[in-house]
């Protein structure tokens, strides 16, 4: 069989050898890696390390890895959206997966496994700010993963359809999908003190999460019927705007994933924490200790 080359077009990679986005080359990357949407959240997580290794930041990718208690972590940070895991998740595969000298995969696969770290609006009333959850399967608003071939291999097809069924779809928005983290992870990062459920990940802040200021939403009901929607004994509990891209791609390449977040609003009670940097730092000493 023919090696495949990716083209240059396909797979950019920088003067120095790096990839285009991260500006991170493979000998970098360690295979635990903790995500974060705010490049500034990298340094957070890094206090925590014994020592560092390297260190490279390209628009909002910021990018350390070094040891903790004898482990070597990446800490890489996202900013926010699909869209950008995307391009994360993507760029840390090649990373793993391809040669960079020959355009070429390498023959024995690579597994990552990655930890999203970050902050969301809780939806139910044992949900309040400072709750921390992991997320057992994510359904995406934003349609990303429905750019992929094999997709419906790596979903919940029927919690989908149930879904759609609730909300009463619309047809002009992008058709949901749901991306299931990887149970072994699930279980070693939210041991016994995360709540565990379904999280919604948005393709905006505002609109896309119900949230109305001077635009109206085209479904005035939308959030009422999110937090009613239970599946298999399962609700919904929060929104956020990265898990289902990160655990669908992570599942299409062969990686393991999860996302855990902390509560800063709940939207259900309609309360808000705008001093949440000041106390996520113990999620973050879980994951640190648990990945």
């Amino acid at each position: 069989m023919e090696t495949k080359r990716f083209a240059e077009s396909e797979l950019i990679i920088n003067e120095d050898g790096s990839c285009f986005h991260l500006h991170l080359r493979p000998e970098q990357l360690a295979d635990r890696v903790i995500l974060v949407g705010d490049p500034a959240r990298v340094n957070t997580v890094a206090q925590h390390f014994d020592s560092v290794e390297c260190e490279a930041q390209s628009r909002e990718f910021h990018t350390i890895t070094g040891t903790y208690k004898g482990k070597r972590i990446t800490v890489q940070s996202h900013g926010i959206g699909c869209d950008n895991i995307d391009i994360v998740a993507n760029e840390l595969d090649t990373l793993a997966n391809i040669d960079y000298e020959t355009r070429t995969e390498r023959p024995e696969h690579r597994t990552l496994t990655m930890v999203r770290i970050g902050t969301c609006g809780g939806l139910q009333p044992y949900t309040p700010t400072g709750t921390f959850i992991a997320s057992v399967k994510s359904i995406g608003f934003d349609g990303l993963l429905n750019f992929y071939a094999g997709r419906n291999e790596v979903c919940d097809l029927q919690l989908e359809e149930a879904f759609k069924k609730h909300m009463q779809w619309n047809p002009l928005l992008a058709a949901p999908y749901v991306a299931q983290a990887d149970p072994q992870l699930i279980d070693q990062i939210a041991g016994d003190d995360m709540v565990r459920g379904y999280t919604i990940a948005c393709g905006g802040f505002y609109g896309p999460q119900g949230r109305v200021l001077r635009a109206d939403i085209a479904d005035p009901r939308q959030n009422e019927k999110v937090e009613s929607f239970e599946y298999d004994g399962m609700k919904i509990c929060n929104f956020e705007m990265e898990s289902s891209a990160l655990a669908g791609l992570a599942s299409l390449l062969g990686h393991r994933a999860m996302t855990c977040c902390m509560v800063i609003a709940n939207r259900y009670a309609q309360e808000m924490n705008t001093e949440y940097k000041n106390s996520i730092d113990t999620l973050i000493q879980k994951v640190l200790d648990r990945i």
